[in-house]
């Protein structure tokens, strides 16, 4: 019996992830609930038992793409690099990821601001949420770099963590449009100069 319960867990966060990259591809409106059940291998009663319909599956994708994307990378850099370090890899990583991938899809949490939030608030809270835990990390770190003298005393660590959030922002919606490594750099070296830290 543990033995099936493991296998379903593990069914599930794989057509979980499959929901994801499905979101991710097409967004929520150019995603069907066909082109949900296909992508995750089951039939369309089975994903409306185990998870609902397509909103309620959104928000379950969002969720997912949240822990092993955004979550992920914070706690990684944050246990491996000092504050400022942390926040300067954090933008060229995105800035890396963006470059890397052939298809351009984005971020779906910023892509997801744009398209979804603007008709469905209550989406809209969610997707601001997870937004505010990127937030959460810039002013954390730049509070903890300014303690530590790393950082101008004039710098304001809730102004400057919402900038770099929105630094972010603009890469991955330029990165869509096709923008080269040249342009995404230009877009973070101010923010960057901000740590000290010039390009």
């Amino acid at each position: 019996m543990l033995a099936m319960a493991r296998l379903k867990a593990f069914d599930e966060e794989r057509a979980i992830d499959a929901a994801v990259d499905c979101f991710w591809m097409h967004g929520y409106e150019g995603t069907s609930v066909r082109d949900l059940a296909e992508a995750m291998g089951i039939g369309g009663a089975s994903l409306y038992n185990a998870f609902g319909d397509k909103r309620a599956l959104f928000a379950r994708s969002l969720e997912r793409y949240a822990a092993r994307s955004m979550r992920e990378r914070i706690a990684r850099l944050e246990a491996g690099h000092r504050p400022k370090e942390a926040i300067a890899a954090f933008v060229d990583e995105i800035v890396e990821r963006s470059l890397k991938d052939p298809d351009r899809k984005g971020c779906l949490l910023i892509n997801s601001a744009l398209d979804v939030a603007p008709h469905d608030a209550e989406i809209g809270r969610v997707v601001s949420a997870y937004l505010d835990e990127i937030r959460g990390f810039f002013r954390r770190n730049l509070e903890a770099a300014r303690q530590a003298g790393q950082l101008a005393k004039q710098i304001d660590p809730d102004s400057v963590s919402s900038h770099l959030l929105g630094v972010v922002a603009g890469i991955r919606v330029l990165a869509r449009t096709g923008a080269g490594r040249q342009q995404l750099e230009d877009v973070a070296r101010p923010a960057l100069a901000l740590l000290g830290r010039a390009r």
